[in-house]
């Protein structure tokens, strides 16, 4: 790639949430987008209208992340608009929160599929497509070193992430293609905050050090430095949660 090159970045679960916010950030950066999104497509509109509103490239495009078949058609759709692909953002996630001897296995195997399988088939066309420069980006949780009860489906979901995230950083070795995750913590978003009374948020907010809760913009600050300047980071999760332990 040379210098005068458009960034291209592929971004799933940017309908809503941190998924939207780094699909803006990284399009304010001047990075070409392709907005992955599930099933709300009204609302991936709208963050390709405010894209584009601000001078920027974008578009949009329905995919299930754990069908090969549609990953691989978003890939080939944004490479042939854009003309590559330099970044892979996988920020799409389900969360349900049940303790151990409650949970329903649909439920869990609900999240294996996203969180797991779909990571995977989107890494591993991204490991095949990304070109020299380029980075990969996944999305883990800081639950997994928490271990709030509760959680323990959904963080093993993404300690499977960071197992995937860690060995692939090192099976590209030669491609000049970093892999890393982020975990965020506790992010004033609709996946942190549905289901939970005031009293629980006002707690996880004061966890860390810094007595609130992350935004969305926190998290794409964090994302934008490994897609692009952040070069000598690599095979590592990157824990964004305001200093808590």
């Amino acid at each position: 790639m040379t210098d005068n090159e458009t960034r291209v970045a592929i971004v799933t679960g940017g309908s809503r949430g941190i998924g939207a916010e780094v699909a803006q950030r990284l399009a304010a950066d001047g990075t070409a987008v392709a907005l992955a999104y599930a099933g709300n497509k009204a609302a991936a509109d709208q963050v390709v209208a405010t894209i584009r509103e601000r001078g920027g490239s974008a578009f949009a495009m329905q995919a299930d992340i754990a069908d090969e078949d549609q990953v691989s058609a978003l890939f080939d759709a944004t490479a042939e608009r854009f003309g590559a692909v330099d970044v892979v953002v996988n920020a799409a996630g389900v969360m349900e929160l049940a303790p151990v001897v409650d949970l329903d296995l649909a439920v869990l195997d609900h999240m294996h599929r996203t969180n797991i399988r779909g990571t995977f088939v989107v890494s591993r066309i991204a490991a095949r497509t990304v070109r020299p420069g380029g980075a990969i980006i996944t999305f883990s949780t800081s639950v997994t070193k928490l271990a709030l009860p509760g959680y323990a489906a959904y963080a093993a979901s993404k300690g499977a992430v960071d197992a995937l995230t860690l060995v692939l950083a090192k099976e590209l070795r030669g491609r000049d293609v970093t892999v890393n995750a982020v975990a965020p913590g506790p992010t004033a978003t609709a996946l942190f905050l549905d289901g939970k009374d005031e009293e629980t948020i006002e707690r996880m907010s004061r966890m860390n050090p810094l007595e609130r809760l992350g935004t969305p913009g926190d998290i794409a600050e964090v994302v934008s430095f490994l897609a692009g300047p952040g070069r000598w980071v690599n095979g590592q999760v990157v824990y964004a949660n305001g200093g808590m332990a």
